[in-house]
């Protein structure tokens, strides 16, 4: 334990005061200099802790451009979200301010570069675009520039089918699988024709050349209530080359010695002896031999003539490439709402060399 002393007089109270004060005081100027030295710190810090909390800003751009598929207009608008940090990620939702006040038309989700891209097959007039990007925990909000578009020969059809994006182009080498974009854009009145429900539409195509396949993924397509910017899918044309090589046939069949080869055979012939044997002595058994030797044979050669027999034989046959020449595929939408279809359809040229 710490001694304490005791003062024995006033004078040694006064000095034990004037030494605690002395404490006091060196401990204040200890504090108020750290504060001093902090103080730019702080300062430095503030306003990077406050530009922190409002997030990092961002700039919309949107670019419009019409186009005519199907004898009607389509309106193709591209929006870009950028900052001066990284790629903004979020939503952006289109905006049109046709009748005065703005009235959203669909919400895609940002790529990875920042962008997206919506189809609307828009009524004939005039209509104010705008682009508007949500904002996150990490970036601002904003919106970009309106931008006006005139519409004269409105879509008649309940919805458009377009293809773009072929990829490595329109001409194909057989064995080789190309990719494109199939886009099925509903007017805007398609979806409330067909209730509060969804309305599907399911993609085929047809004009392939033989030896030619094609998928969609997916192959049929949702259009939600009150949409209307297109749905897209993804188109693989694949195409076939010509094989070189044939399977080697089943070696319990490419002998011709399989046990049911010998559970035919060996009765017969042996049946076919004792008819030859027994012809000796009765002229009916000689006729009877002759019609069973006739049909033997010809049980063979329809045997021989068999694809069954060819394909365990000598294997199937190698694969056909896909023919050479330019063929007009046909890719069709079609919905049902359980009583009436509608269907529509585009077409676009394919190669094969």
């Amino acid at each position: 334990m710490r001694d304490w002393a005791i003062p024995d007089s006033s004078e040694d109270l006064e000095q034990v005061h004037v030494r605690g004060m002395n404490r006091r005081s060196l401990r204040l100027e200890m504090v108020a200099g750290l504060g001093m030295a902090l103080a730019p710190l702080v300062l430095l810090v503030l306003p990077l802790t406050a530009a922190s909390a409002q997030g990092i800003g961002t700039t919309t751009t949107m670019t419009a451009q019409s186009a005519t598929a199907s004898s009607c207009s389509l309106t193709t608008l591209t929006v870009g979200v950028t900052s001066t940090t990284g790629v903004p990620a979020g939503t952006v939702m289109i905006n049109d301010a046709a009748s005065g006040s703005p009235v959203s038309l669909g919400s895609e989700a940002l790529n990875s570069s920042g962008q997206a891209s919506f189809v609307f097959a828009l009524p004939n007039g005039v209509h104010t675009l705008s682009a508007a990007y949500a904002g996150n925990a990490t970036y601002n909000s904003s919106a970009s520039v309106a931008v006006s578009q005139t519409v004269s020969s409105q879509c008649t059809a309940s919805f458009v089918v377009t293809v773009s994006s072929l990829s490595p182009s329109n001409t194909l080498t057989a064995g080789q699988a190309g990719t494109g974009t199939i886009t099925v854009t509903p007017l805007s009145s398609f979806v409330p024709a067909s209730g509060a429900a969804p309305a599907f539409i399911t993609l085929s195509c047809s004009g392939l050349p033989n030896q030619t396949s094609c998928i969609f993924s997916p192959e049929s397509l949702e259009i939600l209530p009150s949409q209307n910017e297109g749905v897209t899918s993804s188109m693989v044309l694949q195409t076939q080359a010509a094989g070189t090589a044939r399977a080697t046939p089943p070696a319990s069949h490419g002998n011709g010695s399989g046990p049911v080869a010998w559970a035919i055979l060996l009765p017969g012939v042996l049946g076919l002896g004792g008819l030859a044997w027994g012809a000796r002595r009765r002229a009916w058994l000689r006729r009877l031999s002759l019609v069973a030797l006739v049909g033997f044979v010809a049980m063979l050669g329809t045997t021989a003539c068999n694809p069954r027999y060819y394909y365990y034989n000598h294997g199937p046959p190698t694969n056909q490439a896909t023919p050479s020449g330019t063929f007009t595929i046909t890719v069709t939408g079609q919905s049902s709402n359980g009583i009436t279809a509608v269907t529509q359809n585009t077409t676009f040229a394919l190669t094969v060399q």
